[in-house]
């Protein structure tokens, strides 16, 4: 007997497991090209806003009238813009509170700052562990459905009373179709896991380093005050 060993004709042959298999691996594929479709435009992004306002921070303006830009549309800041907003807020907000030591204000800004770093980054990584999950589980999935499809080929192979590769090739080819997609939808999760994991790397260097800077500056600026 004929059988169809294109694609389509060796998953409609498949038996009901390893359909499912395959479904869930196109799944999981089609779901990882999306979180990296997204996680490259939020990277590109919070790359470009921070490119943006580092430019704009060095260039000598007031902090004063850079702040008020920045609350002027507070609830749509970002990475840099909005560490720079949680500190310069927190640390108007101690300045002018009486009582307070130059140490105390500096010290209330700089964990003000921290607490938006960390949101700031934890907003980064959101889906990249989904992203890792995927890479590191297709193709074991996908091999469980090879070895599930050449099982139940042997088994068929058995129940004749005169076997040839006809008979078997096609229960191997779509057995190993599985591992093949297991690797089709691992392989690009796992590059674009590890290209961002490196991008939000590289931000919060930058976002740190920022922020140390930043406090240097307001740090100059209160013990002058205070002297």
């Amino acid at each position: 007997m004929h059988s169809d060993m294109s694609f389509i004709g060796l998953f409609w042959q498949a038996s009901l497991l390893v359909k499912f298999v395959m479904l869930l691996l196109v799944s999981m594929s089609i779901y990882s090209w999306a979180m990296i479709i997204n996680r490259n435009r939020v990277l590109k992004a919070a790359k470009s806003s921070s490119d943006s306002f580092e430019q704009k921070f060095w260039s000598g303006v007031d902090l004063n009238k850079l702040y008020q830009e920045s609350n002027a549309r507070a609830d749509h800041l970002q990475g840099m813009e909005q560490i720079f907003h949680s500190g310069f807020r927190e640390y108007v907000r101690l300045h002018k509170t009486s009582g307070r030591s130059a140490d105390a204000v500096m010290d209330g800004t700089y964990r003000s700052m921290r607490v938006s770093l960390s949101r700031e980054v934890e907003s980064l990584e959101n889906q990249l562990p989904m992203l890792a999950t995927i890479g590191s589980i297709s193709p074991y999935i996908g091999l469980f459905g090879t070895v599930w499809g050449i099982m139940n080929a042997f088994i068929a192979l058995g129940e004749v009373q005169q076997a040839s590769l006809n008979m078997v090739a096609p229960g191997i080819a779509e057995a190993l179709i599985a591992t093949a997609m297991g690797l089709f939808a691992a392989i690009p999760a796992v590059i674009a896991f590890n290209r961002f994991s490196t991008g939000v790397a590289k931000l919060e260097n930058g976002y740190a380093n920022f922020m140390e800077e930043f406090s240097s500056i307001l740090h100059r600026q209160t013990h002058t005050g205070a002297n």
